[in-house]
C-alpha cells in the first residue's frame, strides 16, 4: 500500500486572505471618506471666500453707481445696470462682469428700496455658514449669523474702511474756534 500524501490547504487556514482583503478595504474606505470629509470642506471654505469677495464687489458697484448718479442720486433697477451705465454720454461700468452665487449657484436674492431699485444682494442659500467669526470691519454684523442669505451685501457698508471720520482709537479732528 502506498502512503497517504496529503494535497492542497491545510485544515484551518481557508479565508484569512479574505479577511486580509476584506479589512484592507474597510481601512481605505474609512480613509477615503475622511478625505472626502476634508475636500467637501475646504471646497465650501473656498466658496464662502468667494462669496465675500463677490458680494463685496457688487457692493462696491451699487456704491459707485449711487454716487456717480448725474442729479438725483438712485440705485440701479437691475444688475444688468452696473455692466454698462447709460445715464452719461460715455457709458460707465461699475462692474466687470455678472457674478453667479457662489454658494448655491443659483440667482441672487436682491433687496430693492422703497422705489424698487437694487439696494443690496444676498445669496438665496440656507445653508449654515461654516465662517462664524473674523469678518471685514463692513461686514462684521455677519458674525454668528444662521444662513448665508443673512450675510446681506449693501451698498451702504461697501466703503465703511474708507469712510471718513476718525478711525478706531483715534481721537475727534480738531473743530475751528470761532472768535
Amino acid at each position: 500500500m502506498a502512503a497517504f500524501i496529503p494535497s492542497g490547504k491545510p485544515a484551518g487556514e481557508g479565508g484569512f486572505t479574505y479577511l486580509g482583503v476584506l479589512f484592507l478595504i474597510l481601512v481605505m474606505g474609512m480613509g477615503l471618506a475622511s478625505a472626502g470629509e476634508l475636500w467637501s470642506t475646504a471646497s465650501r471654505r473656498d466658496r464662502e471666500r468667494q462669496l465675500l469677495w463677490v458680494g463685496t464687489q457688487y457692493a462696491q458697484a451699487l456704491r459707485s453707481y449711487y454716487r456717480s448718479s448725474p442729479g438725483l442720486a438712485q440705485y440701479p433697477k437691475a444688475l444688468e445696470d452696473l455692466l454698462q451705465d447709460e445715464r452719461f454720454p460715455n457709458p460707465k461700468r461699475h462692474l466687470r462682469q455678472l457674478y453667479p452665487d457662489p454658494i448655491g449657484g443659483s440667482e441672487w436674492f436682491l433687496m430693492r428700496g422703497f422705489d424698487g431699485r437694487i439696494t443690496g444682494l444676498s445669496s438665496a442659500s440656507t445653508d449654515k455658514p461654516l465662517k462664524q467669526a473674523d469678518f471685514p470691519t463692513q461686514w462684521s454684523d455677519f458674525t454668528g449669523m444662521a444662513s448665508y442669505k443673512d450675510w446681506q451685501f449693501v451698498a451702504e457698508k461697501a466703503f465703511l474702511d474708507g469712510a471718513p471720520g476718525p478711525g478706531k482709537g483715534a481721537s475727534k479732528p480738531a473743530q475751528a474756534v470761532q472768535p
